[in-house]
């Protein structure tokens, strides 16, 4: 005869009226506005916005030709675009505040063996998308802005806009962001049971060839910052797989796990 008991509910009277929820929402959207604005004033201070946009235009700055400089087309771009620079600058590096203050509104609500699954996810997408803007920085710009210079004739001067580059760059901070997010992707995938391990194995070649026509669309037009784009998002699908493998192991429900255990 069996003694097995079934495990008690560990949400079991954790249970909050709506109207609490709500005034927990605020509160959480609250801090998050606030730790932006602590950050924001920080930057306005140090370095200052121009500082902070003379630094996001050093890539391009250097490769420009010699006495070239970039120019401002609108009346107030010369202050707007700065200001815009040390916003997006503090709601990036605020980042991991606003998503402690989201995993803190919705941890109290998930089981032991979810949190083991959300956490890492939260954390881990955090880091590969502050790398990828990194790698697109320090790595792609440089490569990609001389190789652009080189195939201006010689009859244009080159002398782009400040509005016109911001927008270019956070296209591609966006497009390298999300693109290190690959293990991310891929470990929910596994995780939520819409592709195995083995189905992952076999969707190489069929990767490989969409994050090709990906990195051409999203990259300037030259082969270094294709190239640049599509063999991080190959290494990164490689490691979601074996990332992959490690989760579903130990972030299974405690049923799949007895299941697993049992004869």
């Amino acid at each position: 005869m069996s003694d097995h008991r079934p495990e008690e509910d560990e949400l079991a009277g954790t249970e909050q009226p709506f109207v609490q929820h709500l005034f927990e929402l605020r509160d959480r959207l609250l801090r998050s506005i606030y730790g932006i604005v602590a950050v924001l004033t920080g930057l306005l201070i140090y370095p200052g916005p121009s500082k902070l946009y003379d630094l996001l235009a050093m890539p391009l700055v250097k490769a420009l030709p010699e006495g070239s400089r970039m120019i401002a087309v609108g009346v107030v771009s010369p202050f707007l675009v700065p200001i815009k620079v040390s916003v997006l600058a503090a709601v990036a590096l605020s980042l991991p505040w606003i998503l402690y203050q989201v995993w803190a509104f919705v941890a109290p609500g998930l089981y032991k063996h979810e949190r083991r699954l959300v956490l890492p996810l939260v954390m881990a997408s955090t880091i590969l998308f502050y790398l990828g803007t990194a790698f697109c920085y320090f790595f792609v710009f440089g490569q990609a802005f001389p190789a652009i210079q080189k195939m201006a004739p010689l009859s244009v001067a080159v002398s782009p806009d400040i509005e016109a580059y911001l927008d270019f760059v956070i296209t591609m901070f966006i497009a390298f962001g999300v693109a290190f997010e690959v293990p991310v992707a891929v470990v929910i995938l596994a995780r939520m049971g819409v592709v195995t391990i083995a189905q992952l194995k076999t969707f190489r070649t069929y990767f490989i060839v969409g994050a090709a026509a990906v990195a051409g669309l999203v990259t300037p037009p030259d082969p270094v910052s294709m190239i640049a784009l599509l063999i991080p998002m190959i290494l990164l699908y490689e490691f979601g797989i074996l990332a992959a493998k490690l989760f579903i192991k130990h972030t299974a429900a405690p049923d799949d796990e007895n299941e697993a255990v049992s004869p």
